[in-house]
């Protein structure tokens, strides 16, 4: 059950953790995966890919391509102005969630 409960967890703020680590500066697709990863929230290629491709059809995403020494091109993702917009108001609807949570568990 609670391995159950942390994966729903971690699925519900995914995507406002990618949009996070994108607003910071452009990113390529496994840097986003290492700064997950080093922030254990573990997830798989297979969960991140779609998502961002979801994200860009959505309009929250753009990128661009770049060549590179090591291999094929890759695909830089920056935030649109609708990502930047989406982000903020996620970034005050954590707030707001934060501060029930301790004021309940505290």
């Amino acid at each position: 059950m609670l391995s159950n409960l942390k994966s729903q967890m971690r699925k519900g703020l995914l995507e406002y953790c990618i949009l996070s680590i994108i607003n910071r500066d452009e990113a390529y697709a496994s840097d986003i995966l290492d700064t997950l990863k080093e922030a254990r929230l573990v997830v798989v290629e297979g969960t991140v890919y779609p998502l961002l491709t979801r994200m860009k059809n959505e309009g929250l995403l753009s990128y661009r391509w770049q060549e590179s020494t090591g291999g094929p091109p890759r695909k830089y993702y920056t935030l649109t102005e609708e990502g930047k917009q989406l982000l903020t108001q996620l970034n005050e609807e954590w707030q707001s969630i934060c501060q029930a949570i301790n004021q309940i568990t505290q």
